[in-house]
């Protein structure tokens, strides 16, 4: 009888898609493709100062855990310094919620979003870079906003002014 089992799935050190998310280097590892679109999960460089602004997606779970450094998780129920080790869970539902590196060190993240969709914006917005390759956030002129809405919207994703969780 032939085993009609799927193998597992190995990414190895240099694979995956390194892409660049605002001014952050997002490495690929498993996409919706490759899991039925069960589950995505990111390997994410967060350099000092970095981190993406106010933002929900009320249908997706995403987690992530910090191999490295640490971040500050803010929310609209509060603030949590994550540290190496730590582990945050944001649930489905559209909770706004943000991360920073207030350190002078980059930050090691592994992000699982679940169901997948999630990667497929970050390769539709991002900028392919080599492993580890930082580039400058984007600016965010109206013009750059106004092209953003309606990819953002495509994959259930709302953004909130820089200050909103202030």
């Amino acid at each position: 009888m032939e085993n009609q089992k799927p193998p597992p799935m190995t990414v190895g050190p240099p694979e995956g898609q390194n892409i660049s998310m605002v001014g952050d280097t997002y490495r690929i590892l498993a996409t919706g493709e490759q899991t039925g679109n069960a589950f995505a999960t990111i390997d994410m460089l967060i350099p000092p100062g970095g981190g993406p602004g106010p933002h929900a997606h009320p249908d997706f779970e995403e987690t992530f855990y910090v191999v490295d450094g640490e971040i500050e998780v803010k929310s609209e129920t509060g603030t949590y310094i994550a540290k190496k080790g730590s582990y945050v869970v944001v649930p489905k539902g559209g909770v706004v919620h943000c991360f920073k590196n207030k350190t002078d060190q980059v930050a090691h993240l592994l992000c699982t979003v679940v169901p997948s969709g999630l990667e497929e914006m970050f390769l539709e917005i991002g900028h392919p870079v080599a492993a580890g390759e930082f580039l400058p956030p984007p600016p965010m002129d109206p013009e750059a906003i106004k092209k953003l809405i309606p990819i953002l919207e495509k994959y259930g994703q709302q953004v909130f002014t820089p200050d909103y969780l202030d």
